[in-house]
């Protein structure tokens, strides 16, 4: 097994997930921030379930939804030519259900802090939902999509269990740093072991250290 290529895999899925919650959660956010319909708590819930719940009953779940066995997956198959499981498009959708707390969670305080007389200014001058979110709303809210973007890469950088279960092991496609660490401990090859822990430590400071000193440095002005 090679580390470099598991560390490939593990940063295309940050990166993959990252992306798609970027189109996915901005609207989920802003939707729990400002919305007042009657069934705002349920899918407050909802984005909050993957927090508490194991990665493994998404997996199992998943698996169970488009797997080869259900009929959806039998459709994705045959018509769309599409494979949910044991894929590197499966972890990366499985991972990004996974991690959409930590996008939409930082995003959804941002937007609150957001003040309501600035836009109902915005409001009054004409201004689409569309340019309130783009033009006032996210440049306002920059260091949570910062802390929502860093917090889902290096979440899914050392994701586990949703990928074991979603995607099994497969070399080069679903193989992460973190599968090719519980390969090496399993064969008793602890200092090939010790190396992939060590990477994905520095990876996670790496990552984290430029967000918290964004932080400081914006809370020191």
């Amino acid at each position: 097994m090679s580390v470099f290529e598991a560390l490939l895999v593990s940063l295309r899925l940050g990166v993959s997930t990252v992306g798609i919650l970027l189109v996915c959660g901005i609207p989920v956010a802003y939707y729990l921030a400002y919305s007042s319909h009657r069934f705002k708590p349920l899918w407050e819930i909802v984005v909050t379930i993957p927090i508490v719940l194991p990665p493994t009953v998404i997996g199992f779940y998943w698996l169970y939804v488009f797997g080869r066995a259900s009929a959806l997956g039998i459709w994705l198959h045959n018509t769309l030519s599409v494979d949910l499981v044991f894929s590197f498009a499966g972890v990366a959708l499985g991972s990004s259900l996974y991690c959409l707390p930590f996008m939409v969670q930082p995003l959804k305080a941002g937007f609150e802090a957001v003040s309501k007389e600035l836009l109902d200014s915005a409001v009054l001058e004409g201004a689409s939902s569309l340019q309130i979110l783009w033009y006032i709303m996210l440049p306002l809210a920059r260091k949570h999509l910062l802390a929502g973007c860093t917090l889902v890469f290096v979440h899914a950088l050392g994701e586990f269990g949703v990928v074991m279960m979603i995607g099994g092991n497969i070399d080069g496609e679903t193989r992460t740093l973190s599968i090719a660490l519980y390969d090496a401990v399993q064969a008793l090859e602890f200092q090939y072991a010790h190396t992939i822990a060590l990477l994905l430590v520095v990876l996670v400071i790496v990552c984290l250290v430029p967000m918290f000193w964004y932080f400081r440095e914006r809370y020191e002005k």
